[in-house]
């Protein structure tokens, strides 16, 4: 009995992590809300001050995603952005515009495993600063509330496999 509330509780500590860390991944030519982006990326993640089970408690509730990704194209091999790209960073560009000014994102680039690590790292921090440099020059956003990172192909999106082409993605989330 002991280790079944044992193992109960675990699961419901790794589920509600997992949940408070969802983010939201557009697909190609899917449109972008600039409120949704607002939403998204002004919500703050979720603390575990502690989990209490109890045989009346309802189903877990997905707790509201932290972070979208899209999948911005750019050109081979390069840091290049792809025009086809520009109508999803717009809307996004839009719905940092809505965040209070004081609110900054961190911009996140990722790769798929395609490539040695070095390299992919690198060329995701390249990515990750031309989206930055796009929405400064064509947006106006202040550049001192944008970071950059660049992951490689260290955090593949859960779920899918490393070479799949939905990691080559920039991730978005408020600071």
């Amino acid at each position: 009995m002991f280790i079944r509330s044992l193992a109960s509780l675990c699961l419901a500590a790794a589920c509600s992590l997992a949940l408070a860390q969802g983010a939201v991944h557009y697909k190609e030519n899917e449109q972008v809300d600039p409120q949704e982006v607002a939403r998204i990326l002004d919500a703050r993640p979720m603390k575990l001050r502690s989990i209490r089970l109890t045989d009346d408690d309802g189903p877990l509730q997905a707790a509201a995603p932290t972070a979208l990704s899209l999948p911005v194209r750019f050109a081979f091999d390069s840091a290049q952005i792809a025009p086809s790209a520009r109508v999803q960073l717009d809307a996004l560009a839009e719905g940092v515009k809505l965040l209070p000014p004081q609110r900054g994102v961190q911009i996140d680039g990722h790769t798929d495993a395609v490539g040695n690590d070095a390299y992919n790292q690198q060329l995701s921090q390249r990515r990750a600063v031309a989206v930055k440099q796009y929405l400064v020059q064509v947006h106006g956003i202040d550049a001192a509330r944008l970071q950059t990172a660049g992951y490689g192909k260290s955090q593949p999106i859960e779920g899918s496999s490393a070479y799949a082409p939905e990691n080559r993605r920039v991730q978005f989330r408020g600071l």
